[in-house]
């Protein structure tokens, strides 16, 4: 029996030599690997000098019939030096691996302004060329009184007004260096620019203290339109309320029913199930037994799967070619198409912008409806045939308070009402009015 060296000749772990190879577990610790060791640097060598295994390298490659000579090869090949360290052609022999790449780091290089540079040679006492390539004098730079350097005006030239005054902007404590963000216009118009409705529009003809008779019912007819959606509106608000309270009673009513749901009393359902019981009689319903499927079914049912998947794949195959065949025609169907939406979008953008040239009023913006304005009219016993017995009608300030909303320089808002003291209020009777002197 051969024993096992101490150490490794190439570095691998050495391990105990034990004489007896008792058990399995010692056989396979105590095995001599110095053969195999040796083989795989022998690979491994082939490997860094010819870049992989010569058992994998073709014949033409290895081998080259050489039937005139090359009188280039001498020279190529290294000459003995006596003079030429070890370490120098351990250095100099590549391996053919590539090496491990890493990330790849692009040397910044330091970038001088001309001021900069001018200031560094000047300070070196390099001779520094002047108009006309003129070595100038290091000693008696800058000893006229003419300026050397650009003034702080001249470089900054062009970038800001100067008839504009300059804002300092104040930070808080540790927000020096935090961008504040800036806020990009949008693409789309602003209602404001579009709406072209006067800031005081011109009454009506049929609001005038003396109006035609047309004029009259018309503007009369109109308020009691209003008047009418108005009040249906809030007859409708009203019944949902009434809905939502009943809706609430009959739920506080049922027993052991959650909030919000109606639970029938059942008689409709009986009914069906007596219905049910007369049609079907004593009949007892039996339920199919599961039986197994022989082989030759599921053959069976596995070929007509097949058979459906590859008529559907012909289908779409069909359906295909026919579409490649009218491919001239679904271009020009989808570009009728493109056409056609295009133009449509368009007149929806026009009538918008036609819409929105009126005001916004009656149109939601925002959170809340833009209020419309309101029609004050008179009726026929109302009427005044002269200014002696005039009465003042409308509210000026509402009238231009509205038209500044319809117009967008205003945002709508509801009107906030001051609420009503719940509690009353309670009062003291103090004594105070007995001390008296």
């Amino acid at each position: 029996m051969a024993s096992k060296p101490a150490r490794s000749a190439l570095g691998a772990p050495s391990q105990l030599a034990q004489a007896s190879r008792k058990g399995k577990r010692a056989w396979r610790k105590n095995i001599d690997m110095q053969g195999v060791e040796d083989a795989m640097e022998s690979l491994r060598a082939e490997e860094r000098v010819i870049g992989s295994v010569l058992q994998k390298q073709p014949d033409d490659q290895l081998f080259v019939v050489d039937t005139r000579g090359d009188e280039q090869l001498r020279k190529s090949l290294p000459r003995y030096s006596r003079a030429q360290l070890t370490s120098s052609k351990i250095i100099s022999a590549r391996s053919a691996v590539p090496a491990i790449t890493s990330r790849t780091r692009t040397p910044t290089k330091p970038k001088l302004t001309s001021a900069e540079k001018s200031r560094l040679l000047r300070l070196a006492h390099r001779p520094r060329k002047g108009p006309f390539n003129a070595v100038m004098d290091p000693t008696e730079f800058g000893a006229g009184s003419a300026p050397v350097e650009l003034s702080r005006a001249v470089r900054e030239s062009g970038t800001r007004d100067l008839w504009v005054p300059t804002v300092e902007e104040s930070f808080p404590d540790g927000l020096e260096n935090v961008k504040p963000v800036v806020v990009k216009k949008p693409a789309t118009d602003h209602p404001r620019d579009i709406i072209n409705a006067p800031a005081v529009s011109l009454p009506p003809e049929g609001a005038s203290y003396n109006p035609p008779v047309h004029a009259h019912n018309d503007l009369v007819l109109e308020a009691y339109a209003v008047e009418k959606r108005k009040q249906s509106e809030v007859h409708n608000l009203a019944s949902y309320r009434e809905k939502i309270e009943q809706a609430k009673e009959n739920a506080s009513n049922a027993e052991d029913v959650p909030a919000g749901m109606s639970v029938d009393d059942g008689t409709a359902n009986d009914a069906v199930e007596e219905k049910e019981e007369e049609l079907t009689g004593d009949a007892v319903m039996h339920r199919r037994k599961m039986v197994k499927k022989t082989k030759q079914q599921r053959a069976k049912m596995m070929k007509l799967r097949a058979d459906k998947q590859a008529l559907a794949e012909k289908a779409i195959r069909k359906r295909l070619l026919h579409g490649i065949n009218s491919v001239k025609s679904l271009r020009s169907q989808i570009d009728r198409t493109t056409k056609v939406q295009a133009e449509a979008r368009l007149a929806r953008q026009l009538t918008t912008r036609l819409r929105l040239r009126k005001g916004l009023a009656g149109r939601k913006f925002g959170k809340h409806v833009v209020p419309e304005s309101r029609i004050d009219v008179q009726t026929g016993e109302e009427l005044t045939e002269n200014l002696r017995s005039l009465k003042p009608e409308g509210n000026l300030f509402r009238d231009r308070f509205v038209s500044l909303q319809q117009r967008a320089l205003v945002e709508p808002r509801v009107p906030v009402l001051p609420s009503k003291r719940r509690a009353k209020p309670i009062l003291y009777e103090k004594h105070a009015y007995k001390r008296f002197q």
